[in-house]
């Protein structure tokens, strides 16, 4: 039998919607207070979900390795940090660190370190319970 499972995870962190390459006033002009810095803090919530089929203790996948995981991919890097200063993949604005960017990033990183069997079916991550994006596969 086929399940899915999904474990979320907390943590704060800053960002600032900023391109480098481009004048204040044009950064103003695109992202306007989001531009500003140092930038403003969101208390990120990322749901991780994985599909696979039930091994005979009925589980997809081992919680503790689904947990050390995103403690290595998601918690270490992000927590406390400001993703364009201390999370090189956002560096100088490029991506900026959007929902959108954050979810593809954290999607590629676990697909990566789940065992044979077990597929990524979707991150989400929100910034508030208004906003989020979901990454379900990398082209």
């Amino acid at each position: 039998m086929a399940a899915s499972l999904t474990r979320t995870v907390g943590f704060h962190a800053v960002h600032r919607y900023y391109r480098a390459d481009w004048s204040e006033a044009r950064n103003r002009e695109a992202f306007g207070p989001l531009a500003d810095p140092p930038g403003h803090g969101h208390d990120y919530q990322c749901a991780v979900t994985v599909a696979g089929r039930l091994d005979e203790s009925g589980m997809i996948v081992d919680l503790a390795l689904l947990d050390r995981i995103l403690q290595e991919e998601v918690l270490t890097p992000f927590a406390g940090k400001h993703f364009n200063l201390d999370v090189p993949a956002f560096a100088s604005g490029r991506p900026l660190p959007t929902c959108e960017a954050i979810a593809a990033y954290v999607f590629r990183r676990v697909a990566a370190r789940l065992p044979n069997g077990v597929a990524l079916e979707r991150v989400r991550i929100a910034e508030d319970p208004t906003l989020y994006a979901d990454c379900t596969g990398i082209d």
